[in-house]
């Protein structure tokens, strides 16, 4: 058996969000940590294993940083024609653990909408049908820019009719290696003020008050799987009444 680890590293150092969302993490060494075994158990440092402390972190971040599972509540505040949309606390645990199929989309120019077209293209090539509660994870080329400071300006993305393609066959949980599963937002803006056309702006996101679904963003290494013949597991974070959770999302098979 082999796993891939699907997920990229919590850190504040690779620009994988906008300044204002990215984590801020200060790590306390086991020196640093000397007081807070005095204040827990009040042990003095010379009475500790090579008077060293403990190591701990304080991070300060959003649930959307790193590789996260969006929530339907993300996108809108209700799902399914009109019920309240669930918060990732209440998303049913059994969608995270399913087959996993991958769409190679990395001939894809920057910046384009993906059709249900080019969805069925690429399912045709790799010779598989979607079956329900599949997870599709899309491999873009976001991967390449990952570490680079356009790495939120670079990829593809799902709108409205890509979405609902998908989750009309059963799909519940898709997942890309993008910043998010729309267009990038400097592009998309950049569409809206041209056009003056709302519905263009999150669509795919917006696409979860028809059908609620979840989403994986901000995935690594899928040059390392399979296109199917793998099972995704990535359950988020039980972070209670909250649009996200992060996930230490991977993929197994047999080697």
């Amino acid at each position: 058996m082999r796993i891939v680890d699907l997920s990229m590293p919590l850190d504040d150092v690779v620009p994988v969000d906008p300044p204002f969302l990215r984590p801020k993490i200060e790590y306390k060494d086991h020196q640093g940590g000397l007081q807070d075994m005095y204040a827990m158990y009040g042990i003095r440092p010379d009475q500790l294993l090579d008077g060293q402390g403990l190591a701990a972190e304080t991070v300060t971040i959003t649930t959307h940083a790193g590789t996260h599972v969006d929530a339907p509540w993300h996108y809108h505040p209700t799902m399914n024609g009109g019920e309240r949309a669930w918060t990732i606390d209440e998303v049913p645990l059994d969608w995270f653990f399913r087959p996993g199929v991958k769409l190679d989309l990395r001939h894809l120019p920057n910046g384009h909408l993906v059709t249900p077209a080019d969805i069925d293209a690429e399912l045709d090539r790799i010779g598989y049908e979607l079956q329900p509660f599949d997870i599709v994870l899309a491999h873009t080329i976001a991967s390449d820019a990952y570490g680079r400071d356009d790495y939120i300006d670079t990829g593809i993305g799902f709108g409205r009719e890509a979405t609902l393609h998908l989750t009309g066959k059963g799909v519940r949980v898709v997942g890309t290696d993008a910043w998010g599963w729309d267009i990038p937002v400097s592009i998309n803006r950049a569409q809206f003020e041209q056009t003056g056309d709302p519905s263009i702006v999150w669509e795919g996101h917006k696409a979860g008050a028809e059908v609620g679904y979840c989403q994986i963003e901000k995935l690594q290494h899928l040059d390392e799987i399979p296109a199917f013949g793998f099972t995704v597991a990535c359950f988020p974070t039980k972070v209670r009444g909250a649009s996200a959770g992060w996930t230490r999302a991977v993929a197994i098979f047999d080697n």
